[in-house]
């Protein structure tokens, strides 16, 4: 079978990505440097997965740190997740943003390219899409110029990977276009550690359920959609990890480049997640009307026909399982992997 490295390994979505791939008989090797996630998820996927995942500490930005790892495994394929993805930091540290996102990204595609490994996945996000002019979003959809750093470095990686295949056809590349992660690992072992105050609706919830925030705001109910709120697609982590183990393996040694939405195709509002979280709690999650927050986008939501139709795979968990997972990790770890 073969030996994918995932870059970012030990973060949210690639934690979970790692347990899917081990689970579908792949090898894996996890390459992080910590810098937005915990040693302890190593420790948490061993017991999880019943053995130890090799692991190598490590920086994308890193030549030489990525070449040993080729040095010391024969990898097959990279599934990259290592890029920052706070929009509000973005937009005060655009340098670290393109630095981090697109600086790693283009040193990993060189040593890629440097070692005959042609196979490589993105996390790329429905931020790409922008502000939409019709929803739900295809993968024709327009790409637009992204209202963060966070976003520019998404679709400028975007354009180097396809860039990059017109000059070296034998890539496969995978631009995975997810809309809005959320959810945990059933055993509650595994889940989302954001650093400081979330950006997302989701982990923001689940401090607020455990006390360590007083409310959640609820920026802007004048939206023009059903309640007011602002409209998303939310997709279970879980759900996410499994698509990129089907595009692995419609893709891999695949020439082209293949790009895929990953989303249920339905959109909740913010006070769907608020009413799911409330009964996943089994009590009134506490929440205030704020002012609407520049730059929010009113609704956006995939169509994920072609995911379904080419690689076999579609969204199975509903809104109240993403909300009783998340709310099992946060119960179960009150400060994340700080317990």
């Amino acid at each position: 079978m073969a030996t994918i490295l995932v870059p970012g390994g030990a973060g949210f979505i690639g934690s979970h990505t790692v347990i899917a791939l081990v689970n579908a008989g792949y090898d894996v090797v996890i390459f992080d440097n910590f810098s937005n996630s915990k040693p302890t998820v190593l420790e948490r996927l061993k017991k999880i997965l019943g053995k130890n995942i090799p692991f190598v500490c490590g920086d994308i930005r890193n030549r030489e740190q990525i070449e040993n790892v080729f040095e010391q495994y024969k990898i097959d394929g990279v599934i990259n997740f290592a890029g920052l993805k706070a929009v509000g930091e973005s937009v005060k540290k655009p340098l670290e943003y393109y630095d981090n996102n697109v600086h790693g990204a283009r040193t990993l595609l060189q040593v890629m390219r440097e070692y005959q490994c042609h196979n490589f996945i993105f996390s790329s996000s429905a931020t790409v899409y922008g502000e939409p002019d019709s929803v739900p979003l295809t993968e024709s959809s327009p790409v637009k110029r992204a209202n963060s750093p966070y976003g520019q470095t998404k679709i400028d990686i975007e354009y180097m990977c396809q860039e990059l295949q017109i000059a070296a056809p034998e890539f496969s590349m995978v631009l995975l276009r997810y809309f809005n992660p959320v959810g945990a690992h059933e055993s509650g072992l595994i889940g989302e550690d954001p650093k400081g105050i979330p950006n997302n609706l989701m982990p923001y919830l689940c401090q607020v359920a455990v006390g360590r925030l007083p409310h959640l705001n609820v920026f802007g109910n004048d939206y023009p959609t059903p309640d007011g709120t602002c409209v998303r697609d939310y997709i279970h982590v879980v759900d996410l990890a499994e698509g990129h183990v089907a595009a692995l393996k419609h893709c891999l040694n695949v020439p082209g480049v293949h790009i895929y939405n990953l989303g249920t195709g339905i959109g909740y509002s913010v006070l769907d997640m608020v009413k799911a979280f409330s009964k996943a709690m089994g009590r009134e999650l506490p929440y205030k009307i704020a002012p609407r927050r520049a730059g929010d986008v009113v609704q956006c939501y995939a169509d994920p026909a072609l995911a379904k139709k080419e690689l076999g795979w579609s969204a199975k968990k509903n809104l109240d399982q993403m909300a009783a997972d998340s709310y099992n990790w946060q119960k179960n770890n009150p400060n994340g992997y700080d317990d």
